[in-house]
Order: structure tokens, then sequence, then C-alpha cells
């Protein structure tokens, strides 16, 4: 099955079910699994970010649980540990499916080159805050193809995605042996009503099984509150609910809204990958 391709990637939204369409498929292919979850390689975040990890069973797992949550990990340090983790897998004989919602992540899996870990240049920085947000897009546009607005939907992240084209435009992306060149992309395929129903009804799980308890001790065990808060939706919330800054109620229907549209913006990420010429075969998810 799929033997023609080097990984296959089992994509969607939120609550979509793809954990478990992946667990199935790595069960009849003879896989293992590496998740593209950028939370769930945080210990300690279980009920958090769903790690769900007895719906894995006998089927070997990677890239969770592998730093301590209060840290801060990034995309060029996913990318090293993927690379090092599929190339285990693929010289034991194996096959691999990588499993995830992390678009960012997914394509730097994926893409088979290797990220380039761009130092910060205060000088360029300061030169580039002299000009409009109009003129710094004119000249992204000129070093690169905007795909969507995510590199210029704020400021900070238009200056710091400009340092990395000029950086880019002057030292040439080298392609990387370990890296899958070829992957079959499978996406979960739910209505927007059942994706709004799944959300809710699992966050009204998460909230019954203790993610408040999950997130208090983590707090106790001295990580800072602003910590917790950058990780976002479920930290950012119950944090604030446990620091007195949101009632039960504001917090949990502020973050059924964020949920909501984090999951919109996944699926606006994954379209943008068809658009760029990334075919996805979409199926329906396992039903209970």
């Amino acid at each position: 099955m799929f033997e023609e391709y080097d990984i296959v990637c089992v994509l969607g939204p939120t609550a979509s079910g793809k954990t478990r369409y992946a667990v199935d498929l790595a069960r009849r292919m003879g896989a293992e699994i590496l998740s593209a979850d950028s939370r769930q390689v945080y210990r300690g975040m279980d009920i958090g970010t769903g790690k769900d990890l007895d719906e894995y069973g006998d089927v070997p797992y990677h890239l969770i649980d592998i730093v301590d949550a209060g840290t801060k990990y990034d995309i060029y340090q996913y990318q090293r540990d993927f690379e090092r983790a599929y190339r285990d897998i693929i010289q034991r004989g194996k096959r691999a499916i990588i499993c995830g919602g992390s678009g960012l992540y997914i394509e730097a899996a994926c893409c088979g080159y290797s990220l380039p870990d761009v130092p910060a240049d205060p000088a360029l920085r300061a030169e580039l805050e002299k000009y409009d947000d109009e003129t710094l897009i004119a000249r992204l546009a000129s070093l690169k193809t905007l795909h969507n607005h995510t590199d210029y939907d704020t400021r900070r992240r238009l200056i710091r995605a400009l340092e990395i084209a000029i950086w880019e435009s002057s030292h040439p992306v080298e392609r990387n042996d370990y890296l899958p060149k070829k992957t079959k992309f499978i996406g979960i395929n739910v209505t927007r009503d059942e994706r709004r129903e799944r959300i809710d009804r699992r966050l009204d799980e998460r909230l019954a099984s203790g993610m408040i308890d999950e997130v208090k001790r983590l707090l106790e065990s001295g990580i800072a509150p602003e910590d917790l808060i950058y990780y976002g939706l479920e930290y950012k919330f119950v944090t604030r609910h446990l620091i007195g800054e949101l009632t039960f109620e504001e917090m949990k229907s502020g973050l059924r809204t964020a949920i909501h549209q984090f999951a919109k913006r996944q699926m606006t990420w994954f379209r943008g990958m068809e658009r760029r010429g990334i075919e996805i075969e979409w199926v329906d998810p396992i039903q209970s």
C-alpha cells in the first residue's frame, strides 16, 4: 500500500479524527507514526493537546513528549528531530506515516529540503521598520511567492518574513537526503457543522477529564503563567482562568470560539497547499 511514496501524511483540522485514521492505516501498513503537532512535543501537556496516547495501542509513535513544558520549541528543532526519527524508521526497514494538523510542521517535514535557521539581524530589522507595511509587502513579494497572508498578518511577522527572504536570496537552500521527497497526502474530510460539533464535544470531554487540573499542576511545577499562555488555546485560556483573569464561563466560551477559529485557519492552510500544487486525497473519518 502506497509503496511508491516515501511517506504517507494524514492531515486534518483539530478534532477531525486524524489520529484514529492514521493508527488504523499504520496497522494495515505495518508503519510507525511521526507526530506533526506543534504542542504534543511537550511533556505533561496531555489533555489540552489531545495526545490520546491510548489510541496508538501497539503502533510505535515518535515526536511526542520529547521536550519539557515551559521551554520554547521551534520549527527548526522539529525538522531536525523529524529527520532523526524518520531516518531511524526507514533504516529499520519500516514504513512511516506523519500525522498532524500543523501545516507548517507538515511542510517542514515533507518538503525535502532543510529549513535555514536564519539568524536575527537587528540592523536590518531597524532599517525595515522605517517603511510602511505596503512597501514591505511589495518587497517581500519581489523575493518570494506570497501564497497567503500569514507571512504578513502582523508587522512583526512581516519583518521576520522579509529578514528570512533576504537571507535566503544569498544562501541557497540545500537538499536533505533524509527527508521524504514523495509524500502521499490524505486529508480527513469533515463538514463545517460536524467539525464544530466535534470540537464542542471534545472540549466538554477535556474539561470533564481534568484539563484544568493539568494546567494547575503545570503552574505548580514552576512554569510561569506567561509561558503557558504562549502555547495558546487551552493553555492560554485555562491559565488566564486560574490566575483570575477569566471566569469559568468566560474561559470556556472564549476557548470554544478560539478553537473554531483555529480549525478554520488549519483548513485555510491545507487549501493553500492544494493551490500550490500539493494533491490531497480527502477521505471520510472513521466512525466511532
